[in-house]
């Protein structure tokens, strides 16, 4: 049997472990900009919902799911709104979950902030869950924005 002072000591380091490895997987993850599958039935009513929040067919549109609250939507404001600056033919987006509840969970949005990127066809291709990187935004956005002019 284990003494009272090394068992706590297990469960501490256990617990210390256990923090350090979902930070690392958090970091690691937080931000990326992922593929969307195709959630089809579900795909026509994406298309349906992006147009009652402000979407435009023809215009590449990145839309941002944020909170009154949330200090990582500034930051991601600022790299979405420097990114749009520099590429024609692309959009922000900014919606408030709160007042647009419906739509957040309509889309899968479950955090904030919540990153949307929607092709000139309406259908959104890339989704990132915190604060997206500015240059893998800008690669992967230069060819859809180039699409949406020509």
């Amino acid at each position: 049997m284990q003494s009272p002072n090394l068992t706590g000591l297990s469960v501490l380091v256990a617990v210390i472990a256990a923090a350090t490895a979902f930070g690392w997987w958090r970091r690691r993850h937080d931000g990326r900009l992922r593929a969307v599958r195709d959630r089809r039935p579900t795909a026509a009513g994406d298309a349906a919902t992006l147009a009652t929040l402000g979407v435009r067919a023809g215009a590449v549109t990145l839309v941002q799911f944020s909170a009154p609250v949330c200090a990582p939507c500034r930051a991601t404001r600022r790299v979405l709104d420097d990114v749009a600056g520099r590429l024609d033919g692309v959009t922000l987006l900014e919606i408030g979950v709160d007042e647009h509840l419906d739509a957040a969970r309509a889309l899968d949005v479950w955090r904030t902030p919540t990153v949307l990127v929607v092709d000139a066809t309406g259908r959104i291709v890339r989704r990132a869950a915190g604060v997206p990187d500015r240059d893998e935004l800008l690669g992967m956005l230069a060819p859809l924005a180039a699409g949406a002019r020509g």
